[in-house]
Parts: structure tokens; C-alpha cells; sequence
């Protein structure tokens, strides 16, 4: 990826994963119907902090709050940038 972005201290870039567009079932989820994405891939970490090391590392997914981080349009798509304490988990 090329993206020319270096997130600062315990701060973390995720690129969110789309929502499904169908239930399990086969039922097609209309747009305004589908959940916040609340899972995503890390794309770039900051160096962290004394306090605040990093754990997460560049191509795992992970899980975060359903309202975290600020979000951003680079290149045409959309990203996340929030503190690594927003995440929730790697899975």
C-alpha cells in the first residue's frame, strides 16, 4: 500500500472492512440498515509511547468501539485513526 501516512504516538490507521450486504439467510441488508463497520485492518501504527507501547501491528484485523476514531478520506477510501486503547481486540 502506498499510502504516505504516519500515525503519531499510540495512535493507530484502520482501513474499517464493509459491512455485509446479505444475512446469512440470503437476505439482502439495504444500505441504511447496515451496521457501522466495527472491524478493520491495521494499515499503519504510530511509534507509540513510554506509557503506551504499541501492540498491534500493520495487517491484523481488529475489532473496535462502535463510535471510535475520526475518520478520514485518503485516496479514495475511507480510513480510521484512532488511539490504540479504541481497539478492542486482534482477531
Amino acid at each position: 500500500m502506498g499510502l504516505n501516512i504516519k500515525p503519531l504516538a499510540d495512535r493507530v490507521l484502520i482501513e474499517p472492512v464493509e459491512a455485509e450486504t446479505k444475512t446469512a439467510s440470503g437476505i439482502i441488508i439495504p444500505d441504511n440498515a447496515k451496521e457501522k463497520p466495527q472491524k478493520g485492518k491495521v494499515v499503519a501504527v504510530g511509534a507509540g509511547t513510554k506509557k503506551n507501547p504499541i501492540t498491534v501491528k500493520v495487517g491484523e484485523t481488529v475489532l473496535y468501539g462502535k463510535y471510535a476514531g475520526t475518520e478520514l478520506k485518503l485516496e479514495g477510501k475511507d480510513y480510521l485513526i484512532m488511539r490504540e486503547s479504541d481497539v478492542l481486540a486482534i482477531i
